[in-house]
């Protein structure tokens, strides 16, 4: 299954597989034999649906995927990096700890589901429940960019994190759909635009940038553009507009004490 090993330079020890027609958990077996083996970077060809990829791993590793990968990339993943050089499926970054994921294409829906911490980038469109559930704690703050535009229940219950929605492409969609932001607590969602009002939850507000605000965007921005190899010159931080719940505690009416 290992097709060629190269070592580029000292410190990376690269290592290409073909995943083309291995079972998934063939695959993702191979996978922590060869980070065990020390291997740093592991580029995996072939790829067509295996679930579970980067699943749980600690390592700071680069794993590269040529093809599409299944459900569930890197969940529960706490350090490696992942760049997808192509779309994703459903799940993507579920319940995450830290590190990165790239997508350069599309990816599915509920990506980065109960999220904690590290970066979901996706260079095109995303689908339904993006961002439900992520939090933060302290210093730890996930982040989730795409570069398209989003599916119903966008941010659904957030309690913490930020997503980024640029909305770029040719189609006449709306940029997010029904719902966004709907049972929101903490956060922020940014959006270059104003989504229409009756598209959101009642439980968020449209707002206008702050400093900090415009500081987060300037920084994330460059990262995710060099990351998904999109040309991002024409993009304005003053385009943006920020969501934002009006209450931390959305239901605290429905509760009887």
């Amino acid at each position: 299954m290992v097709k060629a090993i190269t070592e580029r330079e000292s410190e990376i020890k690269s290592v290409t597989v073909d995943a083309k027609g291995v079972y998934y958990r063939e695959l993702n077996s191979r996978v922590r034999e060869l980070i065990s083996d020390g291997y740093t970077e592991i580029v995996l060809d072939g790829v067509n649906g295996q679930r579970y990829i980067g699943d749980g791993l600690t390592d700071r590793v680069n794993i590269i995927i040529n093809g599409v990968p299944g459900n569930d990339l890197g969940a529960f993943m706490d350090g490696p990096t992942i760049t997808v050089n192509d779309n994703a499926q459903d799940g993507v970054g579920n319940t995450m700890n830290s590190g990165k994921i790239v997508v350069r294409g599309h990816a599915g829906d509920v990506i980065g589901y109960g999220m904690r911490g590290g970066k979901i980038f996706v260079g095109s469109d995303v689908g339904y429940r993006v961002g439900i559930h992520m939090k933060s704690f302290g210093e730890q703050v996930p982040v989730i960019v795409a570069g398209g535009k989003a599916g119903d229940f966008f941010g659904e219950y957030m309690a913490g994190g930020v997503i980024i929605l640029l909305g770029l492409g040719e189609d006449d969609r709306p940029m997010v759909g029904h719902y966004t932001g709907t049972g929101m607590h903490g956060g922020a969602i940014y959006t270059r635009g104003e989504p229409a009002q009756h598209l959101l939850g009642k439980e968020v507000g449209v707002f206008n940038l702050e400093d900090d605000d415009k500081k987060l965007l300037e920084e994330t921005l460059p990262e995710f553009f060099g990351d998904v190899l999109i040309d991002g010159s024409g993009i304005d931080v003053s385009d943006f507009i920020k969501l934002r719940p009006f209450s931390h505690r959305p239901y605290g009416s429905k509760y009887v004490y």
